[in-house]
């Protein structure tokens, strides 16, 4: 049976699960991982098929939080990056009372463009799927080149992506498919406007992935939740502006006055 690859760390009071984002693992958060434990109980999670959590194949976006879920603790923060925003998302979701609070990071219920709704256009996800069988190593860097563009810190941020990427097993051409397909065509606007728990939501003003328009768009959606734009940040604040972002992450913490 193929298992989930699960590191926990910290001592803090408070569970918090990250979830990386499409073509990546658990070590792109080594930049904030050290501060985050220093207050969180914190749980480094490959997602199915992606690095050391492998033999999955491909999977549906419920089918991927269900198993994350499986693993996780009863009652925990979630935090998702990119395609894990959409896993949090569903978590949320689906089981809203084993998740404390929602944190997206740079990621839309609604990545393709749709009618007045910004995102990436459909046919460039498809010319990505398109190219994975033709080039695999290429094309994942290309996108990894993508979630930096415009910063300035973009070429050192690029690499640190893709050292992470090379570090630990490169996941399936079906998985990373089974990824681009969620992205493609998942759609959770209309539900999470309906939740009801807290929820932090985190962009980068420059990023080319999820148009900052998409912050404004949500924030008239879910008036329950709070969004911030970080204006010197592309698709990975949290590499670029780590102590920003654990400066966040720490005000929201204390927003929910949550005592054990």
């Amino acid at each position: 049976m193929s298992e989930l690859w699960w590191q926990t760390k910290g001592e803090g009071n408070i569970d918090l699960v990250l979830l990386h984002g499409w073509g990546l693992n658990a070590e792109v958060w080594h930049c904030i991982s050290a501060e985050l434990s220093s207050q969180f109980r914190l749980h480094l999670v490959d997602l199915p098929g992606y690095g050391r959590s492998q033999n999955f194949g491909a999977l549906t976006l419920p089918e991927m939080a269900e198993i994350v879920l499986a693993q996780a603790p009863e009652q925990a923060v979630f935090l998702g990056w990119s395609l894990g925003g959409l896993v949090a998302s569903q978590i949320a979701l689906t089981h809203p009372g084993r998740v404390r609070a929602l944190i997206t990071v740079a990621s839309s219920p609604c990545f393709t463009a749709r009618g007045d709704w910004p995102g990436i256009k459909p046919e460039v996800l498809a010319g990505f799927q398109q190219q994975l069988s033709e080039d695999f190593q290429r094309t994942v860097e290309r996108f990894l080149a993508l979630q930096t563009l415009g910063t300035q810190t973009a070429r050192q941020d690029a690499r640190a992506l893709k050292a992470v990427v090379l570090e630990q097993p490169m996941p399936e051409v079906e998985v990373l498919n089974g990824g681009l397909e969620i992205l493609k065509t998942v759609d959770l606007r209309e539900q999470l406007a309906e939740l009801q728990m807290p929820l932090l939501r985190l962009y980068g003003y420059l990023d080319g992935l999820v148009p900052r328009k998409v912050a404004a768009l949500l924030d008239e959606r879910c008036p329950q939740s709070e969004s911030v734009i970080f204006p010197k940040a592309g698709h990975a604040p949290f590499i670029s502006h780590p102590q920003a972002f654990c400066e966040q992450i720490f005000a929201f913490e204390k927003s929910l006055k949550i005592t054990d």
